[in-house]
């Protein structure tokens, strides 16, 4: 019996091999409930079993990014009194894109803080300078604990700060160190070798226009101012670059007497505009002097009127103080527009308008935007 049993094990496992190279490799099991073909008919076609339907939470992990055309227009109302105006609802304003009507998407009227680079002149008289250095520290007054600053100077060359402070004490500490020069930062003009320069170039002897020293004690030609203030306003932009303009508001606020040498500056007015316009960047100037109505104070005047913002003129120490509390307070608390702008998106600049069905009001805004300086998410 025993040795039987492994002899009847083979011829076991010999026949089921049989069984199985007997049937044809390409059967197949009939489909569920489906009756076997008879001999001579076509196997029915299968049909693919239907895919998966996504859970729900395979559908919460899609992620679908949409990219919008939307135009952010902060906006600032007075009356004729110079009093911001706090009670304009979305329907009383009306925009406009290159002369053509837009439907507003989106309207926000709460404050947000400030990103501020305090912009000084350091080439002014000796009597504006006086009246302005003490004031500086008023800046502070006008500024909520979310609000940020970043102090700079100008002359020949633009000062760089030591970064944005949000601490007020310790921005009331830097505003009282800043002392406004009365003499230029620029090298002493000539050199025992070189002789007399002027912006950098030598200015020959013989047959020379006559040389006069400025009220700072730089050397320049009459007429010919040797400030880089457009160059100046360019690297104020350049340090808010790196602010969120979304969530804050850019500011520069511009203290000068409005003297600007274009031979001395790198960069264009234009050029300047231009990089103010895309950051969305608005400009508040406070000219120094009592003489307004001078042509010198145009290029304050300008950088303000075209991004929105607004130009203050002072002759004494407590009228500065008074203006840096109202910029603030006019920068935080303007009105928010958003649209889709229908007109040509292959156009770079789109000059823009705003109004007020109300009557008797004034209103600042930026004059423009420039194609993809465009909100990547619409506001609700």
């Amino acid at each position: 019996m025993t040795t039987n049993c492994p002899r009847k094990t083979l011829l076991l496992i010999i026949a089921q091999i049989f069984l199985l190279l007997s049937v044809p490799a390409f059967a197949q099991d009939p489909l569920p409930n489906t009756p076997a073909p008879k001999q001579g008919e076509t196997p029915p076609k299968q049909t693919p079993a239907p895919a998966a339907k996504d859970t729900p939470k395979d559908k919460g992990q899609t992620v679908i990014h949409i990219t919008t055309r939307t135009v952010v227009v902060p906006v600032t109302v007075k009356d004729h009194r110079g009093t911001l105006v706090p009670d304009l609802q979305k329907d009383e304003f009306r925009i406009f894109e290159d002369s053509v009507e837009q439907s507003i998407t989106g309207f926000r009227s709460e404050p947000v803080p400030l990103s501020i680079v305090v912009l000084i002149s350091n080439d002014l008289k000796q009597k504006d300078a006086d009246q302005v250095e003490p004031s500086l520290r008023a800046i502070v007054g006008g500024m909520s604990t979310n609000d940020e600053a970043y102090i700079a100077r100008f002359d020949q060359t633009f000062h760089e700060g030591t970064g944005f402070v949000k601490d007020q004490d310790k921005l009331i500490v830097q505003l009282k160190r800043t002392q406004i020069s009365s003499e230029s930062s620029a090298p002493p003009p000539g050199d025992p070798f070189h002789g007399p320069v002027l912006n950098g170039g030598a200015i020959a002897v013989g047959g020379a226009p006559p040389q006069s020293a400025n009220d700072t004690g730089q050397l320049a030609i009459k007429g010919q101012s040797t400030t880089a203030l457009d160059d100046a306003v360019y690297g104020a932009a350049t340090v808010l670059q790196s602010r969120p303009g979304r969530d804050r508001r850019k500011v520069i606020l511009l203290i000068s007497d409005g003297q600007n040498g274009p031979k001395v500056n790198t960069h264009s007015y234009d050029e300047v505009r231009t990089e103010l316009l895309k950051q969305e960047i608005t400009v508040y100037s406070v000219a120094t002097g009592s003489a307004y109505f001078d042509r010198k104070f145009n290029r304050l005047v300008s950088y303000a009127h075209d991004t929105g913002g607004d130009v203050y003129f002072g002759a004494k120490q407590n009228s500065f103080s008074e203006f840096y509390a109202q910029i603030c307070e006019e920068a935080r608390n303007q009105y928010v527009l958003y649209f889709e702008p229908r007109g040509d998106s292959k156009v770079d600049y789109h000059p823009i308008e705003v109004r007020v069905r109300r009557e008797g009001l004034t209103i600042l805004a930026r004059e423009g935007y420039y194609g993809g300086t465009f909100a990547t998410v619409p506001p609700k």
